[in-house]
Formats: structure tokens, C-alpha cells, sequence
């Protein structure tokens, strides 16, 4: 089930003009890259990008960038603070008359899930509290993946990483469980919200367009599939994108000022196995020995996550097996 479209419906309908130039040096089937590229086509507008060390810091090679806009590099802990330090710029600028009001840019902050859950969350907290005007992109890879894949905040329950690894069998690999970065951003009542997946170009697209008439923080965190760190073949993203999608691992939503929908629901959900075994980084949940609990507490998680949205939102979801889909434009 998707809500009504109200500025795109097909893939024809987005901007055609590019704001990322290709031949980065990023890997190959980055669901980060790819959802940058689409937020910045959305956006429409020339942007200064603030950007949080990380994998996508690899896209500034001094003294060139793929990217129409400018560029500020910074710590993984301090990314929305220089976003506060650029939007204050350019209103003085704006209000002094050294820059017309017509060449304004907008500020995005671009940062993996350890930045922004982790090392980064309190400047973020702080900014979104003082209802800064900029925009936040989180592509969220459930890892510090710039580093050798190391557990973050935002690694799921049973994953592999390189400081979670399972040495011996029938072990869980993560043992915490993921940080709910939506329900967080929710309590601090931005003005928009809202996660987005390469599965569903439309859903976000329409989300960034929505946004873009809202004043103050517009968040964003996106499902990032990770090629070397999650162990899969990079023309498989598109697979696993909407495979996070179908299972109900990734729910669609969005929140304007704090009153929450969801954009795209499962109507027939598959069992979440069938994204898990996509995955090297959850191989060990089923040889040498297959994990029946920790499975089966992997489903019933996202089992009555939907149950519960169907009770609050009236949404009929079923889990059931579905055909296979990949690339749905809308």
C-alpha cells in the first residue's frame, strides 16, 4: 500500500538535472551514494553539503568533488555544528546585503549511522533543539563502515562486524539491538522526518519535495546497503533494498511536526529469512548451526512492530510470500 502521490508518480517526472557527477571513488552498489544522488535530484536547488567523516568523505579528493555545490569537510562528532556555523553565514550575509537573498544555498548534512547515533548525537540533538533550517541525511550501513566494519549503535541484532564477529558456533554476533534513530529524532519534534529506501524512488522523492516547504531540521535516514561490509555481490543492492522493504525490516514513514504515517506498507509480507540469508554478515545464523531462537526472535520483532502499526494506523498487513520485485518506480 503506498499514499497518494502529490508531485511525482513516475520516474519520468523527477528533475532531470544531476547535482552528482559519476566516477566517484565509492563502492560499488552503495545504497548511501545512490540515495544521495536522488535526494539532491529531489531537492531541485544548489546545496552546501556538510559531510561527517565517513564512507562518503571518499567523494572529496582535494581539490575535487562530483558535487555542483560546495563542500565542508568535519569530525564525525561535529557536522551539525558547522551546519548551524554555514546557515548563520549566509543569513548574516543575506541580512548585510553582501548576498542576495536569490542565491541562498541550503544546507545538507550528509553522515553514516555512526555519526549521527553515536559520535555525532549530541551536536545533532542540540541543533535540531534550537530548530536549525537544514536538511540531514543519514545513510544508515549498521556499521562503521569507512573503518573496517566495526559495531555501531545502529548494527542490528545478529549481525557480524568486525568487533562483533561469532568465533564460535550458535553465537549471536550483535548481541544489542538497533537504536530506533526515528523514535529519537521524533521526541525532539522536527519539522520533517522521514526514512527512504532505493526500492522506492517515487516514496522518496515525494518526501524531499515535501520537506523542502518546511522551515527548520528535515531528517532523513536511509537504507544503505553496504557491499563490502555486509557481504554481497554490488548488483544485488537493488535485491536487498527491496527485499528490507517486503520482509517489514525497513518500514517506510514520516512525521510533519510530529504526527507520524507510513508511506509504503508490506500488504503481504515475506519472512524475514529470506533478507537475512542475502547477507554474509548473517551466514553464521544458519551453518554450522542454525540459530532457531535467535530467528525466530529476529521475526517476532518486526511481526509485532506491524502488528502494532496495524492496531494504531488501521493498515492491514499480512506476512505471506509475495513475488519478488526490485526497482518498483512507484
Amino acid at each position: 500500500m503506498k499514499v497518494a502521490r502529490e508531485f511525482f508518480h513516475n520516474l519520468k517526472e523527477l528533475p532531470a538535472g544531476e547535482f552528482l557527477a559519476p566516477g566517484s571513488p565509492m563502492c560499488a552498489g552503495c545504497g548511501g551514494l545512490a540515495t544521495f544522488r536522488l535526494m539532491l535530484k529531489s531537492m531541485d536547488t544548489n546545496v552546501v553539503v556538510v559531510n561527517a567523516a565517513g564512507c562518503l568523505s571518499l567523494l572529496a579528493s582535494y581539490p575535487y568533488t562530483p558535487l555542483r555545490g560546495s563542500w565542508l569537510y568535519t569530525t564525525m562528532g561535529s557536522a551539525a555544528a558547522g551546519a548551524q556555523g554555514v546557515r548563520d553565514a549566509l543569513d548574516i550575509l543575506i541580512a548585510k546585503g553582501r548576498l542576495p537573498a536569490q542565491e541562498d544555498l541550503q544546507v545538507v548534512v550528509v553522515a553514516g549511522d555512526g555519526s549521527t547515533t553515536d559520535i555525532g548525537l549530541s551536536s545533532l540533538s542540540g541543533a535540531i533543539h534550537r530548530g536549525l533550517d537544514f536538511w540531514y541525511l543519514c545513510y544508515d550501513n549498521e556499521a562503521y563502515g569507512n573503518t573496517g566494519f566495526q559495531m555501531s549503535s545502529s548494527s542490528p541484532l545478529g549481525s557480524r562486524t568486525a568487533t562483533s564477529f561469532p568465533v564460535r558456533p550458535a553465537e549471536p554476533g550483535t548481541q544489542q539491538h538497533k537504536k530506533d534513530l526515528f523514535e529519537i529524532w521524533l521526541a525532539h519534534r522536527p519539522s520533517f522526518l522521514a526514512t527512504l529506501s532505493t526500492a522506492e524512488p517515487i516514496d522518496l522523492a515525494e518526501k524531499v519535495r515535501r520537506a523542502r516547504a518546511l522551515p527548520g531540521p528535515k531528517l532523513f535516514t536511509a537504507f544503505a546497503p553496504c557491499p563490502p561490509g555486509w557481504g554481497f555481490d554490488p548488483s544485488h543492492e537493488c535485491e536487498i533494498a527491496r527485499l528490507a522493504l517486503t520482509t517489514g525490516i525497513w518500514p517506510l514513514k514520516e512525521a510533519v511536526h510530529g504526527r507520524v504515517r507510513h508511506t509504503w506498507t508490506p500488504e503481504r509480507r515475506k519472512p524475514v529469512e529470506e533478507y537475512l540469508r542475502t547477507q554474509k554478515r548473517f551466514a553464521h545464523l544458519f551453518a554450522p548451526v542454525r540459530q532457531e531462537d535467535l530467528l525466530r526472535r529476529i521475526q517476532d520483532e518486526v511481526d509485532a512492530y506491524w502488528q502494532g502499526i496495524e492496531q494504531h494506523e488501521g493498515l492491514k498487513v499480512d506476512r505471506a510470500s509475495a513475488k519478488k520485485a526490485c526497482y518498483n518506480g512507484g
